[in-house]
């Protein structure tokens, strides 16, 4: 690949269409004497040879999967998910890190905000963010895989991140099967795939069922708790389990 910064030289163990002409004249130079002359040009032999060794800015996702179902707090999640995005983009002083917003509701999930490094989209995407109905976590993770699946094939150097947050109570699912064996198989595939992610689990009644640790267990994802759910805990705990440094400017603190 010829994207990134040349940064130094080597010697290629294959064929190159990525040559270093700087290091490999530096690298014949001293042979000139020796070889045959052509008139004023320089002999070059393919031992002379070196590629570029290019450094690559590697862009961070993090798509957040939030519950928008009828289910109690469902505002509130909705409401902090937002402003942990706002945050996000709006503390990143390197623009390589994206963040986008799928909701799940009724008995489908929609991309509200596609991934982005503007905060300026992310406020016209996420102006109208409607809660209600049924809760389809299965849709929420099939969209979010889809979703990285798609930014992968774009960018196959992307460090995604999923971050699912939700009580766990789903109560509908897509194919007439327990929801709950659904979410369960769907995860595991997440899993074996490789796609890290965490759960942040707002179950917050006195009676709790456990099922958003089931699903993170499944995928094989950081489970945390918060004691509030507000903008700036989901960004803390986004920034202490994301598989990557989530680069914040110095001083600023969250929204």
């Amino acid at each position: 690949s010829r994207q990134g910064r040349y940064i130094k030289s080597a010697i290629p163990h294959e064929k190159t269409t990525d040559l270093a002409f700087d290091a490999t004249l530096r690298a014949a130079a001293p042979y000139q004497l020796t070889r045959e002359k052509n008139g004023n040009s320089i002999i070059i032999h393919d031992p002379d040879l070196r590629k570029k060794i290019r450094e690559k800015k590697i862009g961070n996702l993090v798509l957040f999967v939030v519950d928008a179902s009828g289910s109690m707090g469902a505002r509130q999640r909705m409401v902090a998910s937002k402003g942990a995005v706002l945050s996000m983009l709006m503390d990143a002083y390197q623009k390589r890190d994206r963040v986008g917003l799928i909701a799940f509701k009724g008995d489908s999930a929609e991309l509200l905000l596609p991934p982005t490094s503007s905060i300026e989209l992310a406020q016209k995407y996420l102006q109208e963010m409607p809660t209600g109905g049924k809760t389809p976590i299965s849709r929420g993770l099939v969209k979010g895989y889809e979703i990285i699946k798609s930014e992968l094939r774009r960018d196959p150097d992307t460090c995604p991140f999923m971050v699912l947050i939700s009580d766990g109570r789903a109560n509908v699912s897509m194919n007439g099967e327990p929801p709950l064996h659904e979410i369960i198989t769907i995860a595991s595939r997440l899993k074996e795939e490789g796609i890290q992610s965490a759960v942040i689990d707002t179950e917050s009644s006195m009676i709790k069922f456990g099922f958003a640790q089931q699903i993170s267990t499944a995928l094989g994802a950081t489970y945390l708790t918060l004691e509030n759910l507000k903008a700036d805990s989901i960004v803390n705990a986004v920034r202490a389990s994301a598989p990557f440094e989530i680069m914040m400017h110095p001083g600023v603190s969250s929204v």
